[in-house]
This record gives structure tokens, sequence and C-alpha cells, in this order.
């Protein structure tokens, strides 16, 4: 049983998964965009068939992204939705990307808010064409200001405050925080909650795009911070680069993490990473688009103008195997 944490005034979203199909996914690619193929196996909604945009600002071969689009195309199939998605982590770019379908007059827009500043104009322009908007994965706070009607994630502060106790309780004092991505409102939220509770945690910056990098970085920094005893790290592949920097140099820092893969479940079983925090971004993926059929086939609008929370969940050595089978499924 995952452990969750609850935020005043959010509430936790809980759904049947029934007659539907589980659809591997592509990596995506920046500023690419791809159609998905519907193969339905079982029963698929009689509702007239609607055609549905998701635009997120991952970066190319980012696991995390096909998990949630692994989500979202189940929901498409048993939805009889056509789904598009395209992704581009430069704010620009997301925006170009979401014009196009504004354009085409797309029935629905699922986006992340990673970058708001630079889609506000743009969603606007969706909410004046009466496209309904729904966001996930990033930017909560600004969501409803953004003209979405419901937005699927993670309190990432509160996430990173759940870190923070994690480690405090095993005794941590100087944390680092890894931030892979500079400009992602979410990933400085995550490290400024573990700051709140661990007042010495230390931010450093790396280019997720360039594991080699990311190494190097983590490793000079385990080098000259000899009072490091944590690293955190906000994304699996992250957590995992983390882990060899600590080996490599003989450092005693834990590693934990943000986000889920096999592979990290896999180092949490073995005990390599202490644990990681799961927003759990299936859920995000899934319940996004079948909240745009439901608004599309009965005008209905969750959440109540509250965030809609996949997470956090902690997952350690406790919950580990179990988690693990399900990310070697890939809803995890």
């Amino acid at each position: 049983m995952l452990r969750w944490i609850e935020s005043k005034g959010s509430h936790i979203a809980g759904l049947v998964l029934a007659g539907a199909l589980l659809l591997a996914g592509c990596s995506a690619h920046g500023g690419r965009q791809v159609a998905e193929d519907d193969a339905p196996m079982g029963q698929v909604a009689t509702t007239d068939r609607i055609k549905l945009a998701m635009i997120t600002h991952g970066a190319p071969g980012n696991t995390f992204w096909d998990t949630i689009r692994r989500g979202a195309q189940e929901a498409a199939t048993k939805d009889n939705v056509e789904l598009i998605y395209s992704s581009d982590p430069e704010g620009g770019r997301q925006a170009q990307l979401i014009e196009q379908y504004v354009v085409q007059g797309v029935d629905g827009i699922i986006v992340t808010l990673a970058k708001p500043g630079a889609l506000k104009d743009v969603l606007a322009k969706a909410e004046e064409a009466g496209i309904p908007i729904v966001s996930i994965n990033s930017g909560g706070e600004v969501s409803a200001a953004m003209g979405a009607f419901a937005h699927f994630g993670s309190d990432e502060k509160l996430a990173g405050e759940a870190v923070g106790e994690r480690l405090k309780a095993e005794g941590k004092a100087s944390p680092i925080c890894v931030i892979h991505e500079q400009g992602n409102v979410g990933l400085e939220a995550r490290c400024e909650g573990v700051k709140k509770v661990i007042p010495a945690t230390e931010n450093l910056y790396v280019q997720g795009s360039d594991m080699t990098q990311v190494a190097s970085t983590i490793t000079a920094k385990l080098q000259t911070s000899q009072q490091a005893d944590a690293v955190v790290a906000l994304d699996a592949p992250i957590a995992l680069t983390a882990a060899a920097s600590t080996s490599e140099t003989g450092s005693g820092a834990v590693i934990a993490s943000f986000d889920l893969n096999a592979e990290l479940a896999q180092a949490i079983v073995d005990r390599k990473i202490l644990f990681s925090v799961d927003q759990q971004p299936w859920l995000q993926g899934y319940m996004a688009v079948d909240a745009l059929w439901q608004n599309h086939r009965g005008g209905f609008e969750i959440g109540g103008g509250k965030d809609i929370l996949t997470g956090p969940a902690i997952v350690d050595s406790a919950n580990g195997e179990a988690v693990l089978e399900f990310a070697q499924e890939g809803i995890r």
C-alpha cells in the first residue's frame, strides 16, 4: 500500500480502470508530433470521436513521458479519442505546438505548465476559441489562471517537504538537490520544499539533456563537499547517475529521488537508492484524457477548481517489490 500525503483544499482522485487496453508508447522527440493509432480490443465508447492534443515539455528519450503517454493512450482507446502527442522542453517552441492545434481546432488540449509565462498568450487563444484545457504534471498553482478547468499532478513543494522529512528522519542534514532543467517551476518547488525542512540544502544545477555533464558535475560536487550526506535527484535517470557518482567518489551520501521507472524501482529494491517520491504519471495521462472526454460527453468538470493530486506517494524498500512489478509492465 502506498503512503499518501494530502494538502488542504486538494483532492485525490480514484479511478476504476475497466475495459481498457494498455498500449506501449514511443519515446517523445522535442518539437515532434506523433499521432497514436488506436487498437481497441474490447469495449470502446460509442460517443462521437473527438481529437485531443497533448503538448508537454518532455525532453527526448525521457522514459517518464512514455509512462504519461501510455496512460493517456489507454484512456483514448477506451473513450474513442484520437490522441496526438507532441513535446518540446523549450517554452517558446511548446507554445508554437499549442498554437498549431488551436488553429486546427482540436476538441481539447492537455498541457504541462513548467514554463507558464511562455504559454500564457497561446492558451488564452485556445480559451477564446472555446477549446477546453486540462493541465498535468507542472504548474498546478497557475493552472486555473491559465484557463484549465482541471489539473492532474503532484503538489511539488509538498512532495519536496516529504523528501526533507524522510531525510531528516534518516539523520541527514546537508542534502544536495540536483535541478536538471533551469527555469522549470516544478523542479524549483521540489528543492524549495526540501530546503524548508532542511535549511542547509544546496541546489546544484546540471544539464539534464547531457548525462555525461550531469555525472561529472555531481561527481565534482561530491568531491568538494565532504559534508554532503544526501543527493536529491528530481528525475529517475538523474538519480541513477547520482548513484554511480557516489560509488565513484566513495561518498557516503544516500540517494533520494523523485519519479520512477523500472530501473529505479529495481535500484530501490536492491537498496542502491533510499526511496523515491512517485507522482504516478500514468494516472496523470489517463485522467487528463478521460476528463476531457467527460467534458465533451456531458459538460462535466472534475476537481471543483482544485488540483487533483496523483501523488506524492513514497516508494521505498517496504513496497518496492510490488511497485517494481507494475513498473516493468510500463504503468509506473
